[in-house]
Order: C-alpha cells, then structure tokens, then sequence
C-alpha cells in the first residue's frame, strides 16, 4: 500500500514538474508546498541557521522554476533531484561561509581561528555521493576537447578569472569565454542535468 502511494506521488510530481517547465505557477506552488519543508529541514540540518537555511531554500526553488524543463525522470525521481539541488546549494553556503571566515581570520591576524571545514558536516553517505558524482564528472570532462577542458579546469579547479585564463593561455578573452561555455553545455548535456 506504501509502496503504490509513492509511486502515485512520483508520477504527480513528474506531472507538476512537466507543467512547471511549460511555466505553470500553480503546479510550481503545489510542489513548494509538497517539498518546502522536508527541504528546509536538511538545509537547517546542514547549515545549523535558519536565516541561511531560508536562502538557500529559495535558490532551490529558483532553480527549480528555471531548469524544470531539463528534469529527466530517467535520472532520479523529482524529490531526489530536488534534495540534490538542495545539497548542493547548502555546499556552495557552507564554502562561502568558509572562505568569509578565512579572510576575516587572515585580517584580523588570527591565522589560528576556528574555521569550520563543510566536509566535516556532511555524513559518510553524502561523501560517497559526492564521490561518484565527481568520478563522473571527471570521465566527461576527460573526454571533451582538451582546449574546452584546460579552460573548465582552470575557472573552476585554479579558481581563475576569465581574464587570468585569456592571459596564461595567450587567447582572447571571447576565446576563452566560448571554449567555457561550450564545454559546460557539452559537460551539462552528458550529465543529464
């Protein structure tokens, strides 16, 4: 009986999800009323403050309401999807938070200050998620382009500037912009999301 009712709920929310991306309001407010709070309350638990909790939150749904229309089913069910956006935008907080503390600790002189490590506070499960998604993204992005590659790497792992890329490679700053976004929409449409 469990079991049917899951399946009835995942099938209506594929439904509100499909008229979502045809930029059905009501559909996207039946959802938010169906998943708002088990969502806030995995980022409460990850982010331990309701204000941050409450923001990222509402990333999620903005990004619900803007990329519905790229949901695959095949890939996960919408609530499973939906606690993948959530996790990974309390990740994006805690690393920001991180780095705020970092560069408060580095002006003040305190190089010693407590500085919370967002790994320490995501589960075992979660680092093994975590883990498989990242081998798989790293076997995509292995086999784009090695120029569309090198530029991803370089934004995204060196932590670089589209200028600061443009002038290590010697290629103009349009170049490198392209060979970006090229790549992610090559690395977005073979990941499915």
């Amino acid at each position: 009986m469990a079991e049917e009712a899951a399946i009835v709920q995942q099938i209506a929310d594929r439904e509100m999800i499909e008229r979502i991306g045809r930029g059905d309001q009501s559909a996207f407010s039946a959802l938010y009323d169906r998943l708002s709070r088990p969502l806030y309350s995995l980022a409460l638990r990850m982010l331990g403050d309701a204000g941050d909790a409450q923001d990222a939150l509402q990333d999620v749904f903005l990004q619900i309401w803007s990329r519905a229309a790229t949901y695959n089913p095949e890939q996960s069910t919408v609530f499973s999807w939906t606690v993948l956006l959530t996790r990974s935008r309390v990740i994006d907080r805690l690393r920001a938070r991180k780095r705020r503390l970092r560069i408060v600790a580095s002006a003040t002189g305190d190089e010693d200050a407590d500085v919370a490590d967002a790994s320490t506070m995501e589960s075992a499960a979660d680092t093994a998620d975590k883990n498989d998604e990242a081998a798989r993204v790293r076997s995509v992005l292995n086999n784009l382009p090695s120029e569309q590659r090198e530029a991803i790497e370089l934004a995204f792992f060196g932590h670089l500037t589209h200028h600061e890329i443009a002038a290590r490679l010697g290629e103009p700053l349009g170049t490198i912009k392209a060979r970006i976004r090229r790549g992610l929409l090559k690395l977005r449409e073979r990941l499915g999301t």
